[in-house]
C-alpha cells in the first residue's frame, strides 16, 4: 500500500486510467489537464516536467490519484484521507516542494494537516469552491441580444487579455504566456465569446472537450464594462450545450463560493451541487 510518483504519463495511464474514468465527476480537474497534455504536450503548462501519482491498496488495486503541473500546485482526485496524509508526506520530504494545493475539501484539509505538521509551515484556505453538475438546462428566458460564437484567431489578444484578467480576479496563477495559452485554447476550439447586437465582444466561456464522458465548463469571463446584462448566463448556457452536442454525458463546472451571485446564476440555468472544495497555500 503507498504512492508510486512519476514523470511517465504513459506509466501513470496504464495504473490509474481506469480509475480515474470510473468516476469522471471527483476526477475531473485531473482528467482534463491530462487531456490538455496530450493535447499541446507536456510543456503545455510550464518548463518543468508534470509529475503524476496514484495510490494502491495491498491488493494492488487503485484507489487514489493526484498530479501536479509545476509552477501550479498539488491537485488531489479521489482518494481517502489517509492517502492524503501519506502523500504529504511523501511530498514534504521532497527538495521541489508544492506551494499550494487543491481537491475535494476533506481531501485537502487532511493533506494540509499533515503538511503542517510534517514541515512545520502553516497553511490557510486560499478559496473556496462549490462543484456543480449540469441537470436539465434551462436557459435564459429573456438573453441579451447578440449570440455565440467561436473564439478565432483574430480574438487572440482580447483572449489572451480576458484571461490574464480572469486569473487575476480568481487570484489564481496566469499562465508563464498567456497569448501562447490564448492560441492553444482557440486552435482547440474550447472557447465561446458573446458578441452583442451591435457587434461588441462582451463575454467569454470556455468548455473542454469530453473526457471519458465529461467537460467542464471554464473560465467564464465577463470584463466590468459589460456585467449586469445577462451576458455569461447566456454564454454559460450556450457552452453547457454545445458540450452535451459534443458528447459531455456530465457538464460540470467549479464557482467559488464567495461569490453568490455566479452561483445563483448556474442554478438557474440548471446546475446542481455536488460538493464543496478547497485550495489551501502553504507559508
Amino acid at each position: 500500500m503507498g504512492w508510486t510518483l512519476t514523470t511517465s504519463l504513459d506509466a501513470f495511464r496504464t495504473a490509474a486510467g481506469a480509475f480515474l474514468a470510473a468516476d469522471p465527476v471527483e476526477n475531473t480537474v485531473l482528467l482534463t489537464v491530462l487531456d490538455r497534455i496530450d493535447r499541446d504536450g507536456p510543456r503545455a503548462y510550464g518548463e518543468t516536467p508534470p509529475e503524476y501519482g496514484w495510490w494502491c491498496e495491498p491488493d494492488g488495486t487503485v484507489t487514489g490519484a493526484t498530479l501536479r503541473t509545476p509552477p501550479y500546485g498539488q491537485r488531489l482526485g479521489r482518494m481517502g484521507t489517509a492517502a492524503a496524509e501519506e502523500l504529504a508526506r511523501a511530498l514534504a520530504d521532497r527538495p521541489q516542494r508544492p506551494e499550494d494545493a487543491g481537491g475535494g475539501r476533506e481531501t485537502v484539509f487532511a493533506f494540509a494537516a499533515e503538511w503542517a505538521r510534517r514541515t512545520g509551515l502553516g497553511w490557510a484556505v486560499a478559496f473556496d469552491e462549490r462543484l456543480y453538475r449540469l441537470g436539465e438546462l434551462t436557459p435564459p428566458p429573456a438573453p441579451p441580444a447578440g449570440r455565440p460564437r467561436p473564439a478565432a484567431p483574430a480574438d487572440r489578444d482580447l483572449v489572451a487579455h480576458w484571461l490574464a484578467a480572469f486569473c487575476t480576479e480568481a487570484g489564481i496563477s496566469a499562465p508563464g504566456d498567456v497569448q501562447a495559452d490564448a492560441d492553444q485554447r482557440i486552435a482547440a476550439g474550447t472557447l465561446l465569446l458573446w458578441e452583442s447586437g451591435d457587434g461588441r465582444t462582451t463575454a467569454l466561456a470556455g468548455a473542454s472537450p469530453a473526457v471519458a464522458g465529461m467537460s467542464r465548463i471554464g473560465p467564464v469571463y465577463t470584463p466590468p464594462e459589460h456585467r449586469g446584462h445577462g451576458y455569461a448566463s447566456a454564454l454559460t448556457a450556450a457552452a453547457s450545450a454545445r458540450a452535451r452536442a459534443g458528447g459531455a454525458a456530465e457538464v460540470l463546472l467549479y464557482t467559488d463560493l464567495a461569490n453568490p451571485t455566479s452561483n445563483a446564476i448556474y442554478r438557474r440555468i440548471g446546475y446542481v451541487p455536488v460538493g464543496d472544495a478547497a485550495n489551501v497555500v502553504f507559508r
